[in-house]
């Protein structure tokens, strides 16, 4: 079973990544635009993190220390140090996930509410696949053309 989650997180950075590539430039990557507030690269940043903090750091135990305000305020990072990151944050999941006890519980602290790590592993799947789609949202409201 814990290959077929690192499958479905590979699939969803993958397609991450495909959507920050289809960006025409930088500056439209940061771009925010009436009711959206979140621009794909801070949605990009989030993900990274939340990943990482939940996976990395609470399954992992590879002291990531997450700056959640961080990944809402940055600006401007190019679209490689997006990807290198993506990249990054699948090779840890690809690392830390085989190991891990599904039905081990999940570190109470982290979310407050008792849960199993495949619990904790199918919402943070949902968490992805969410703002994946919020990303390809706003890529065709921000740049049109390339919907």
């Amino acid at each position: 079973m814990q290959e077929e989650l690192v499958q479905q997180f590979h699939l969803l950075l993958n397609n991450l990544i495909q959507e920050i590539k289809a960006y025409p430039d930088e500056e439209s990557l940061w771009a925010v635009k009436g009711d959206i507030k979140n621009s794909a690269g801070n949605l990009c940043y989030h993900l990274c993190g939340n990943l990482n903090q939940y996976i990395g750091k609470g399954m992992g135990h590879t002291g990531y220390v997450r700056n959640r305000p961080l990944e809402f305020s940055i600006r401007n990072v190019p679209k490689a140090g997006l990807i290198q990151w993506i990249n990054e944050t699948a090779a840890m999941i690809e690392k830390v996930v085989p190991a891990v006890d599904l039905s081990a519980p999940f570190p109470k602290e982290f979310w407050n509410r008792e849960m199993s790590n495949g619990h904790a592993l199918l919402r943070l799947l949902w968490h992805l696949g969410w703002h994946l789609g919020q990303v390809n949202y706003h890529r065709r409201i921000i740049f049109p053309e390339n919907g």
